[in-house]
């Protein structure tokens, strides 16, 4: 265990990992590319909240990683998913 976290705090952060990764391949299946966004009457999703909706779930994929002591998070992946 890393950063004195106990096996219930582990099995939550674990669970919540999952959650995350799930919602953000949901969201980036979803989101139009840029060049192919059409017309804003035919538009399902607005674009800017799929993005804002991109950042906060990468900026809380990366939060969890911290707290589970992994040196991979990068702070500036969840800038750069555009």
């Amino acid at each position: 265990m890393t950063m004195g976290l106990n096996d219930a705090d582990e099995q939550f952060l674990q669970a919540l990992e999952v959650e995350v990764d799930a919602d953000i391949r949901l969201n980036a299946a979803n989101t139009p590319a840029e060049d192919d966004l059409g017309s804003p009457a035919d538009w399902l999703l607005d674009p800017v909240e799929a993005q804002e909706e991109a950042v906060e779930l990468h900026s809380l994929h990366d939060a969890i990683a911290v707290l589970e002591g992994d040196d991979e998070a990068d702070a500036g992946s969840a800038i750069s998913s555009s």
